[in-house]
């Protein structure tokens, strides 16, 4: 956030000292040493809402669970929950201009929380940002809680909001493939393995297929986010609960449930869930395997439509721009490449997250930020990407019919077609005669009378070779 110097500055001190704090600021001195001591990357927590959002909901259920313990006046109760409600409304963002990636375990996010919650629950009670002794960011915002339960708390909500988005935008790029699935349901085309022409199918088996392998990672995401509906509050330092009172895990997590209406629960075991981060490699994990089927799909998208005059050129991509400096006329396929450099990126942050959760030590995982950073990040990216992949390539996708139509009319492939009426060692003599002499298949089985030409149309007539069929087809003779 820009510094308006013009309304002044107030003091506040904490362990190493006492600083001048710019009194437009929300946050107070903690946050202050942890702008200036990670400069880090350009991943700020301002530019993820949601995990703000997570905090907002951590510390307002906390704040009730502590009223209802008689631990927080009425005033500062309410207080504190109109701040977060405000924050949760996407209200005062800009002051959390932290670095995602920071030292100390996430503790510099926390007392920004903290320390904004504090200042604007002070104004909502009539006193001046900086006076504590009212309102507090450790005794009163920060009560009964540390950085090591209410950070990982706040990521588990951020995550799973996040969650919700991403499945979102997948759902409504499968929409789109299956559609093109049912455009294209009956344009024929050859099938392809390892590189080689095998067997015929139609182009909207190919999108059907899109669809239906990414609809399969649905499950498996759903799954991994499930993880964050358990967390660790009342856990405080490690896991003991030690500075908080008995029932005040239970009181804050029923509050969450309160106030998002989701179904959180609390773990069975506070000291292991502590240094436990496993949900955070779960989930860059399953976002991992829907990141290779992407990046699979968009290369079969750039293979498919290469050309136009020298590749596969099955179906149009919508040009979208021109693709050289110096060779006019060129377009390139720039919405796949850039989906599967998303899904490069997303593989890479999956890494990441493994060798961090791998770090932890002890009671505690230090390497959390990151985490946080490379799992929120892989989801706005995915889903960025999800957006720009459908509207700007899927829904533009046309077909090729009659170049389809002839590589299958030219294909060696169709022999296999035959296989079942002729026998494999006819269907291979044919197959090797076609490849030798360059041609089709269906005039070399006519010329040496292996079948009739009505028998022979059956057998090649598209739907009998994209299903399972029966046909009662007897060949004339053998070779």
């Amino acid at each position: 956030m820009n510094c308006d110097t013009s309304k002044g500055y107030r003091e506040e001190s904490d362990l190493l000292g006492t600083r001048e704090i710019c009194d437009c600021a929300l946050y107070g001195v903690q946050t202050l040493r942890g702008i200036e001591n990670f400069n880090i990357s350009k991943f700020h927590v301002s530019d993820y809402p949601l995990f703000v959002k997570g905090f907002a909901i951590t510390k307002e259920a906390a704040a009730i669970a502590n009223h209802e313990l008689g631990l927080l006046t009425d005033e500062q109760k309410d207080a504190i929950v109109q701040a977060c409600e405000e924050i949760r409304e996407g209200k005062h963002h800009e002051h959390f201009p932290l670095d995602m990636i920071q030292g100390g375990a996430g503790t510099s996010t926390n007392m920004n929380a903290n320390e904004v919650i504090a200042n604007r629950a002070l104004e909502i009670m009539g006193h001046k940002r900086g006076e504590y002794k009212f309102c507090s960011p450790n005794d009163h915002v920060n009560k009964a809680q540390s950085t090591n339960d209410a950070y990982p708390t706040a990521i588990h909500i951020g995550m799973w909001y996040s969650h919700v988005r991403l499945v979102e935008e997948l759902k409504r790029l499968i929409d789109s493939l299956r559609r093109k699935s049912v455009e294209f349901k009956d344009v024929i085309k050859m099938g392809r393995t390892q590189m080689e022409d095998a067997v015929p199918m139609t182009l909207g088996q190919t999108f059907g297929g899109f669809a239906s392998v990414l609809t399969d990672e649905i499950k498996h995401l759903d799954e991994a986010a499930a993880d964050f509906l358990t967390v660790s509050m009342g856990a405080t330092a490690i896991g003991t609960g030690i500075c908080a009172e008995p029932g005040y895990a239970e009181k804050c997590v029923a509050a969450m449930c309160r106030i998002t209406g989701l179904e959180f629960k609390l773990s069975g075991d506070l000291v292991g869930a502590t240094s436990d981060t496993s949900c955070l490699v779960g989930y860059a994990s399953a976002m991992k395997r829907l990141a290779v089927k992407v990046s699979k799909m968009c290369n079969d998208l750039r293979l498919l439509a290469s050309g136009p005059r020298c590749g596969f050129a099955e179906f149009n991509l919508p040009p979208m721009q021109p693709g050289s400096s110096i060779m006019p006329g060129k377009v390139n396929p720039v919405i796949p490449e850039v989906m599967s450099q998303i899904c490069y990126k997303v593989m890479g942050n999956e890494v990441c997250v493994t060798m961090s959760g791998e770090a932890s030590q002890m009671e505690l995982n230090a390497m959390e930020p990151v985490m946080a950073q490379c799992d929120f990040e892989s989801i706005d990216l995915l889903i960025n990407g999800f957006i720009t992949l459908r509207e700007r390539c899927i829904e533009g996708i046309t077909a090729n019919v009659d170049r389809c139509r002839a590589y299958v009319h030219n294909s060696i492939g169709v022999v296999t077609a035959l296989n079942p009426v002729i026998g494999y060692k006819n269907s291979t003599k044919i197959a090797k005669e076609a490849l030798e002499t360059g041609r089709s298949v269906y005039d070399l089985v006519l010329e040496r009378g292996i079948l009739t030409k009505e028998d022979l149309d059956t057998i090649l007539l598209p739907e009998n070779m994209i299903k399972p069929v029966k046909l009662d087809i007897k060949p004339l003779k053998e070779l």
